[in-house]
């Protein structure tokens, strides 16, 4: 069978055996995997030409074996994630078996967080396991862009123009002052010492992460929680973590260990942003100094006018006020455009970002650059 003929049958499946070949070898076992799946109905019910996965646990982690051992990683992802939501098996992931055998991923967490209250005792060391693995893959990929990105903006924010030898920033400085090049001596003349304060431990900013827990916000979750505890190891910030849905918990205590921060959440309910916003307004002590990331769909379930007002209060004490629509590598997702606008109106921009595009936003927030110039270059950008 020639590689295009092969593709086309693993595409097409058993149907396609008279006209194309019928598969062999690892090829067989791979096929039944990729049936076992994706012929089925809705319902989970097989159809004729296949017997599914049915509802043994014993059998789904078979699969999940055997789809480990013929596919990449990235197709196991989506493999399961498919299994999930066409199969139903979520109830299937509250046994300890099952989460051995399954591809840790962020999706995965996701779903394992909406479980969390319903999880059996047996289960739970094993989900946090899986959890402890998707959030060191996350730190691994973003702590230390996010700890350079925020010291180094913490550090330009402290520019003074007196410096101390010592903190004389130098390449700054000659490019500052080139129109004082003197040819002759082939030399700069400083009329202008550009350089940084002295480093201090004391807090330069408080940073306060606002995170709408409704089920549609999953991923957004799970990178919010890590994100936020890296932050929060950061000395010169002095972080909250806020988790919303109609009720407000306050998870800052809780930042040491973002698996602890995570099974802190509850994903599903309903939303009330304006409640979170007036919880978050009493974190903050000194406006100036503050930056508040709200991360919803904005898909608001108590009085929107609420949540309105609440924005252009803290706004308008100075607190910089930063809307993520989801932090995720999902794109832009469904989000209530009217609210959205009306946030663009206040002077709030209301985007997507990115979990690698994330430690620069903080950056340009601690600087005070524009964000909707930064939403426009950056990320999907909306309102």
């Amino acid at each position: 069978m020639t590689e295009r003929r092969r593709r086309w049958r693993m595409v097409l499946g058993a149907p396609a055996d008279e006209p194309l070949g019928a598969v062999e070898g690892r090829d067989q076992a791979m096929d039944a995997a990729l049936a076992a799946l994706y012929d089925t109905d809705r319902a989970g019910e097989p159809s004729p030409r296949s017997a599914g996965l049915g509802g043994s646990a014993p059998r789904v982690a078979r699969w999940l074996g055997d789809i480990r051992e013929h596919f990449p990683s990235t197709v196991v992802q989506v493999m399961q994630a498919d299994a999930i939501e066409r199969l139903d098996l979520t109830r299937l992931l509250l046994e300890p078996e099952m989460l051995a055998a399954v591809e840790p991923d962020v999706h995965l967490v996701g779903t394992l967080l909406s479980l969390n209250r319903v999880m059996p005792a047996t289960a739970v060391a094993t989900a946090r396991q899986v959890v402890r693995t998707v959030v060191e893959q996350v730190e691994s990929r973003v702590a230390q862009r996010m700890r350079t990105a925020v010291t180094g903006a913490l550090n330009r924010a402290a520019r003074t123009g007196r410096p101390r030898s010592a903190d004389v920033d130098w390449d700054r400085t000659i490019r500052a002052n080139l129109r004082h090049y003197l040819p002759e001596h082939r030399t700069v003349v400083p009329e202008r010492l550009v350089g940084y304060a002295r480093r201090t431990t004391a807090v330069q900013r408080d940073v306060v992460l606002c995170v709408d827990q409704s089920g549609s916000m999953a991923s957004s979750v799970v990178f919010a929680g890590v994100f936020a505890a890296v932050l929060a190891s950061i000395r010169s910030l002095r972080t909250s973590l806020v988790v919303f849905d109609t009720a407000v918990v306050d998870l800052t205590e809780q930042l040491g260990d973002p698996v602890d921060v995570l099974f802190g959440t509850q994903l599903g309910g309903g939303t009330d942003i304006g409640r979170a916003l007036g919880y978050a307004q009493q974190l903050i002590t000194r406006p100036r100094d503050s930056i508040l990331v709200l991360i919803s769909d904005l898909y608001e379930g108590g009085p929107r006018e609420e949540m309105l007002r609440r924005v252009a209060a803290l706004t308008g004490a100075g607190v910089q006020v930063v809307v993520l629509l989801a932090l995720s590598d999902e794109g832009a997702p469904a989000y209530d455009r009217e609210n959205a606008a009306a946030l663009a109106a206040l002077g709030v921009p209301a985007f997507a970002c990115t979990p690698d595009a994330f430690p620069d936003l903080m950056a340009a927030a601690i600087e005070r650059r524009d964000l909707q110039t930064f939403a426009g270059t950056t990320t999907s950008a909306t309102a």
